[in-house]
């Protein structure tokens, strides 16, 4: 009942996630994202633990073929699963059931992977993952914002529109990113206009929180002081 795109910026590090659906608080249940170890997306008829179950799986050290092969045959209901898999490396495992509602089906190029099912039809995840390739350069949070709106604009989930998500992570176990819509007439619109309010503040106080290897700054004046001159800046 969705369409998502998992990503990675080479040159960065950087790992993403995009999803949107017509359901409820689809970011709520379909993306995961952990900086420095990958990505998935778990979607048709959920299954919840398959998003941290593969995380887990990339964090002990496995690659994402054989661990979404575990997880799907260790899964009694895998006929109706929608499953993709992105490791930090740029590996990609993708699963889309036989009981899965058509249009479904998924691709995939080198470090994007893209899945849908009950999707207008191919050209849905064609697009997505064509825009992204085409976005090279960009943030990837662009890239993936863009990429979500050539999925709409070829037709995206079929019976309409109701929700979106973004996740980006770098190093940490947390995103630095992390925005949802969940129930919007147009929430692919609404999640790009939170994505441009996040540019003006909580892009910059991301980077004075703690990470795995430091305890972050919490100095407010030293904290405001720094944003003011990005935002400054920046213009």
């Amino acid at each position: 009942m969705t369409w998502s795109i998992l990503a990675r910026d080479r040159a960065t590090g950087e790992i993403g996630a995009a999803v949107a659906s017509r359901f409820l608080a689809a970011g709520a249940l379909v993306p995961r994202v952990e900086g420095g170890v990958g990505a998935a997306c778990t979607q048709a008829l959920v299954n919840p633990f398959h998003g941290p179950d593969a995380l887990a799986r990339l964090r002990a050290g496995e690659v994402p073929s054989p661990a979404l092969a575990a997880l799907i045959a260790a899964d009694a209901g895998q006929a109706t699963r929608q499953v993709h898999v992105l490791s930090a490396a740029g590996a990609i495992a993708q699963h889309t059931g036989a009981g899965c509602v058509g249009w479904c089906g998924h691709v995939a190029a080198e470090d994007v992977s893209v899945a849908g099912n009950m999707l207008a039809g191919p050209e849905v995840v064609e697009a997505t993952r064509d825009a992204f390739l085409a976005t090279a350069g960009l943030p990837l949070a662009e890239r993936l914002l863009a990429a979500m709106e050539a999925g709409e604009a070829a037709g995206g989930d079929r019976r309409g529109r109701q929700s979106a998500a973004i996740q980006v992570g770098s190093a940490d176990p947390y995103p630095d990113l992390d925005l949802r819509v969940d129930d919007h007439p147009d929430p692919l619109a609404e999640l790009r206009r939170l994505h441009t309010v996040w540019r003006g503040y909580l892009r910059h106080f991301r980077r004075f929180l703690p990470g795995r290897d430091h305890p972050g700054v919490f100095d407010r004046t030293v904290i405001q002081a720094a944003i003011a001159k990005a935002q400054a800046d920046e213009g």
